[in-house]
């Protein structure tokens, strides 16, 4: 009996030796810097997009409220759904995660729901890949929780496990290594108008100590940073954002909005979370004296602020975690809605009343500064509580339909205007 037990057992590890030789090793890396091929199977296994889970979700899509003339549907099944990328060609659109995967979602009949979705890059070890990226000629830039990674003509290689991939910022240096957290290190980035490479860097705590305030204002942690395309004259761009989770540029006066989370532990209904706009390089938005808005932290009650502090452009329900944001450049929904920004709230978590889990919206006065905020799209908590979705991320597809990504459900939505 334990001849044929030891036969067994090697038998069940000699059947696990080529998976385990197939696992992203931290050479592969180097070897698709030079087109070479990892050996990694060209099949990649797909994310089912049928079944009860899908089902069940569009179910749960009945109970959203949207505006009259508004639907929403079911895109995709993306597991651990983050912040998302439209390819410039829109062939595919790219999902991060907080884990150790980026998906690949493409509808190839266009008709507006996904029918693939599997994982881009396998070949690569991935960690805390949130923050995705085009350049507007095709280039698409991972920013992990410590690493930032780019991939030239992505929407031409991501159908193979091996793509064409380049370091632009080498592990353990986008932040001291002894800074890395399992808090606040989901990064977004975008590009922005002068072509440069825009990421922000959320700070690990509540409220940091005043120890550290010296090396974060030198390395951008609590705030965002700016450098070009090849990470080369690295900057920090804007500083005292406590953790910011979502950015775009207003297309029209070139402004970087960003939305930001506030400190948690002072009451329900304090401090707002943010909504802010960086019209130029240089500006402090007054976290870690400001909890967020006007309110002062108990931490820094006794210090001076900044002069100039820049305070938000929207005071957005407190703990609601806004997260994702984009502004509205399609012409598929009303005017009302062009030149705006959507943006998501995630839901509070420490909120003895919960809120959030909704899409929001923003317009803008002539000038550029906010107008009004309202809610777009709600329905994800409901009435007794309970959280059936958890919004992250919005972006716009080539039609003007709008994406909304959900890592509590695992899934991407659709949201299309069909008029009254």
């Amino acid at each position: 009996m334990r001849a044929l037990s030891f036969i067994a057992s090697a038998s069940i590890a000699l059947m696990a030796l080529p998976a385990l030789a197939q696992q992203p090793t931290a050479g592969n890396l180097e070897k698709l810097s030079k087109f070479q091929s990892t050996g990694t199977p060209l099949e990649i296994p797909q994310v089912p997009q049928t079944g009860p889970k899908a089902d069940q979700i569009r179910k749960n899509l009945q109970k959203i409220k949207l505006p009259p003339g508004f639907k929403i549907d079911l895109y995709a099944l993306v597991p651990d759904a983050r912040h998302m990328a439209v390819g410039p060609q829109g062939v595919v659109t790219f999902v991060g995660t907080r884990k150790n995967k980026v998906y690949a979602v493409t509808d190839r009949a266009k008709m507006g729901v996904a029918e693939e979705v599997k994982e881009f890059a396998p070949s690569i070890q991935f960690k805390i890949p949130n923050g995705v990226c085009f350049s507007p000629d095709g280039f698409l830039f991972i920013v992990e929780q410590n690493r930032v990674l780019v991939f030239p003509a992505a929407e031409f290689f991501y159908e193979s496990p091996d793509v064409a991939a380049f370091v632009v910022v080498n592990q353990g240096e986008l932040i001291p290594p002894g800074e890395e957290s399992f808090n606040h290190t989901a990064r977004v980035c975008r590009i922005g108008p002068d072509d440069k490479l825009y990421i922000s860097l959320g700070q690990p705590f509540n409220v940091f100590a005043k120890e550290k305030m010296d090396l974060y204002k030198k390395t951008g942690i609590g705030g965002i940073i700016r450098m070009n395309r090849d990470g080369t004259q690295r900057e920090v761009f804007a500083f005292g954002i406590r953790n910011s989770v979502g950015m775009d540029f207003n297309p029209k006066d070139k402004s970087l909005w960003f939305t930001d989370n506030q400190v948690d532990g002072m009451g329900d209904d304090i401090p707002p979370g943010e909504l802010n706009r960086a019209d130029r390089p240089g500006l402090h938005f007054g976290f870690p004296w400001y909890g967020g808005g006007k309110v002062r932290t108990e931490e820094y009650k006794d210090s001076e602020p900044p002069a100039n502090v820049v305070f938000p452009q929207v005071e957005m329900d407190a703990h609601a975690a806004d997260l994702g944001m984009t502004f509205y450049t399609g012409n598929q929904f009303p005017e009302k809605y062009r030149g705006g920004i959507f943006s998501a709230q995630h839901g509070s978590w420490n909120r003895t009343k919960p809120i959030g889990a909704r899409v929001m919206f923003t317009s803008l006065k002539p000038d550029g500064t906010a107008d009004k905020t309202e809610v777009f799209a709600e329905g994800w908590l409901t009435e007794n509580g309970e959280y059936i979705g958890r919004p992250v991320d919005v972006a716009q597809l080539k039609d003007g339909s709008l994406l909304v990504s959900d890592d509590f459900a695992g899934a991407v939505y659709r949201i299309t205007y069909e008029g009254n």
